[in-house]
């Protein structure tokens, strides 16, 4: 028998590269950006920035305003992301879930993937209407690490605590946190096996994350819980941490042939 080759890593190709970085400014930006701006941001030549971005736009990834010659993320990457979604079994497994948890708790939930790169990407969500609204939506991404659900990426996701330094450093906290203090939590979180992010994401929001490990004791998902700290003291939070342990463990055999 042939030996079969092993994974190899990717060769960068630098306009690739270039368009996807072009893609992600654009969807963390609040408002349409110039081509300067964009090329500025992210070091390129102008001209270079230019001719990627009329591609994207050709291809309805990208607007431009005719007027401002500003450019923001096109309806083509509501096409893409909805054929991700759609594709994937876990939005339909975990929104009777998260519907059911978040009428029963007073609470928004959420149902997180996490990717191979240790990004979070929302896949599911549930509302309530109440004064209080979480400024997420489904397909949202975070950054490796922040909050609840980054504390169990850390626990779970099998790096070195040198890799997860490096990590650590790069993220721009809204409120930053000592590297030793983030550390206790993570540990918490791996012994207890859930994590809180109290008012440190977000003033006066508590967030409640369990994660969903895979066979090798991996962290594939998480369910997120997220309401008002005044509303959500110590016991109540044990309680929340229960009952999404609870579905966090009724879920995974079914997701077993997803991962």
């Amino acid at each position: 028998m042939a030996d079969v080759p092993g994974p190899s890593k990717a060769r960068a190709v630098p306009a690739v590269s270039r368009a996807i970085a072009i893609l992600r400014l654009l969807g963390r930006s609040n408002e349409p950006m110039g081509m300067k701006a964009i090329s500025n941001a992210l070091d390129l030549v102008p001209s270079t920035a230019l001719h990627i971005l009329r591609v994207l736009v050709q291809e309805e990834l990208v607007n431009v305003d005719a007027g401002s010659k500003r450019y923001s993320l096109g309806s083509g990457m509501l096409s893409l992301a909805r054929s991700v979604i759609e594709r994937s079994d876990f939005p339909s497994l975990v929104q009777p879930v998260l519907d059911r948890v978040a009428r029963k708790w007073g609470v928004s939930t959420m149902g997180v993937e996490i990717t191979a790169s240790n990004r979070m990407v929302v896949l599911a969500l549930s509302r309530l209407q109440t004064p209080f609204r979480l400024h997420v939506d489904v397909g949202s991404r975070f950054p490796a690490l922040v909050s609840a659900t980054g504390r169990l990426v850390a626990a779970f996701c099998g790096d070195s605590w040198e890799q997860l330094e490096k990590k650590f450093n790069a993220v721009r906290w809204d409120k930053p946190v000592s590297l030793p203090a983030w550390k206790k939590e993570v540990e918490h979180a791996r012994r207890a096996g859930y994590s809180v992010d109290r008012d440190t994401y977000i003033s006066g929001v508590t967030l409640v994350a369990v994660p969903l490990l895979d066979a090798a004791g991996k962290i594939s998902y998480t369910l997120v819980a997220a309401g008002l700290s005044d509303q959500l003291n110590q016991a109540v939070v044990l309680q929340l941490v229960a009952d999404l342990r609870e579905e966090a463990q009724a879920l995974a055999p079914l997701l077993s042939p997803l991962r």
